[in-house]
């Protein structure tokens, strides 16, 4: 698509916004002024005087000319943040609102775009809001749709309830096993096929245990404690019963744990769950784990390369009842390949039997990493999915279960969401405070992002491990100052200096 700024450059909103409604179509900037009517271009004006901001968005789409426009008060720009933030609003919704006269039908997320839309809600409540007000700045302002907005707003009523409780002296930790049994259809995830990676996987258990020590004596030294611990992936579970055990030995060995409230292992894959490696798990303190059906249909499971069947997910689960009463997670992808409405709901309801504590509803998101992208045939039509999301709200919410954390993501089916539930009392707060940057979360292994927040300014500075296991096995001197601004960073923000 041609894309024409007149007034301003703000290139970045009017692109993702593009994006949003226009997937297929790539920005340009000719010169000059717009005059093809062989290919889709759009002009966005914005206009500033002393009484008006205006944005105004002129759209070529299809043969047929659509307008919009979009203003805001002046005194809304009170500094030079809010008066981009304003002004990239009025540009975005101008061009928004003629791109949706274009297409005939609204996206669900409205103008929102990024992969975290409950920043907004709990920006306003901690900013003393009340919720009508922020349920109707989603709806008003940025044109989510009203069922989203009520995501939306519970999401962020647990995201503010935990902000409110994190001492400036605690982090939280992820610890990455980059490892899988088989590698899935959708996955774009830094993981390895444990089968051909198999030489690499006790040295990386050593290295691991080496990183694990040196940040907890980092981390004590300055003073600092563990909120939640988180070990993802991969599939942790891949290592040997052994294997974690030397993990989390280290863990408890070396980490400052002691006020540390939640942990939690990603099990994932059934396949790679023994009565031995959760017995490991629960002796380390481990409270909760993930086991991922995705779906409970045998032939789309074939399909993704999951490598096990429906029914050693039901194994797997009576294996985790005995070690940790029910308290686990459990996800599910609705849009695969194969899938219907009905065969969704089938899946909802055999999980539901199982009594997981938490339930997550993933939409299919095809990223560039994931083979399934190169045979998206089959890829079921965004009304199908918004049948099985809506589906599984409703069954949900009338089992008990409360949305606590969503996001978004590329290349998402229907340009929809992915929502965690909980039964009351079960909320896994990792996934809340790392989803919505609420702290310091300091990842070790291969593949990991640290992210140092401070919640002060909203400023995020990221630190990236070596992506893959041979090069993490080499990563030494970048590790240790990584661990060491961390650390340092931490100190200084507990210390408020």
């Amino acid at each position: 698509m041609d894309l024409y700024l007149q007034g301003h450059d703000y290139r970045y909103a009017v692109e993702q916004t593009m994006m949003v409604l226009f997937p297929g179509q790539l920005p340009r900037y000719p010169q000059g002024e717009p005059s093809q009517e062989d290919v889709p271009w759009a002009l966005v004006r914005l206009e500033r005087t002393l009484d008006l901001l205006e944005a105004q968005a002129t759209l070529w789409w299809q043969g047929r000319r659509h307008t919009a426009s979009c203003r805001a008060d002046p005194r809304e720009c009170t500094d030079p943040l809010s008066t981009r933030r304003v002004e990239q609003r009025v540009v975005r919704l101008a061009f928004y609102d003629a791109g949706v006269q274009a297409l005939g039908a609204a996206p669900p997320w409205g103008a929102l775009t990024g992969v975290r839309p409950v920043k907004l809600p709990t920006r306003m409540l901690a900013a003393g809001a009340g919720q009508d007000e922020a349920l109707s700045a989603l709806i008003q302002q940025y044109r989510v749709r009203p069922d989203r907005a009520q995501l939306a707003l519970a999401c962020a009523q647990a995201a503010l309830e935990i902000r409110q409780s994190l001492p400036r002296d605690e982090l939280s930790l992820y610890l990455g096993i980059p490892f899988c049994p088989t590698r899935c259809a959708y996955c774009s995830f830094i993981s390895s096929d444990v089968r051909g990676t198999l030489a690499l996987v006790e040295p990386y258990v050593d290295a691991l245990c080496r990183e694990i020590a040196l940040a907890g004596s980092l981390l004590s030294g300055a003073g600092l404690r563990l909120s939640t611990v988180y070990m993802g992936g991969g599939t942790p579970t891949t290592l040997s019963a052994g294997q974690l055990d030397r993990v989390l030995t280290a863990a408890r060995r070396h980490l400052p744990m002691d006020r540390c409230r939640e942990f939690t292992v990603e099990a994932g894959r059934p396949d790679t769950i023994t009565g031995d490696k959760l017995r490991v798990l629960r002796a380390h303190g481990v409270q909760r784990i993930s086991i991922n059906p995705q779906t409970m249909d045998d032939s789309i499971l074939c399909t993704l390369n999951r490598g096990h069947t429906a029914d050693e997910i039901r194994q797997a689960m009576a294996l985790a009842e005995d070690q940790f009463g029910g308290l686990v997670n459990m996800d599910l992808i609705a849009g695969l390949p194969g899938d219907s409405p009905d065969g969704f709901a089938h899946t909802l309801e055999q999980v539901l039997t199982l009594s997981p504590a938490n339930l997550t509803v993933h939409t299919l998101a095809l990223k560039k990493g994931a083979r399934l992208r190169e045979a998206s045939g089959g890829l079921c039509a965004p009304e199908a999915v918004a049948q099985m999301l809506l589906a599984a709200q409703e069954r949900l919410s009338a089992a008990g279960y409360q949305p606590y954390y969503l996001y978004r993501q590329k290349y998402m089916s229907g340009s929809f969401e992915n929502v965690g539930w909980c039964l009351p009392g079960t909320r896994c707060d990792y996934n809340v405070l790392m989803m919505e940057e609420l702290q310091t979360v300091l990842a070790l292994g291969a593949g990991g992002i640290t992210k140092l927040v401070n919640p002060d300014t909203g400023r995020i500075t990221r630190l990236s491990n070596p992506k893959y296991p041979k090069e993490y096995l080499a990563g030494g001197d970048r590790l240790e100052a990584h661990l060491r601004q961390a650390a340092d960073f931490q100190r200084r923000l507990a210390q408020g200096s």
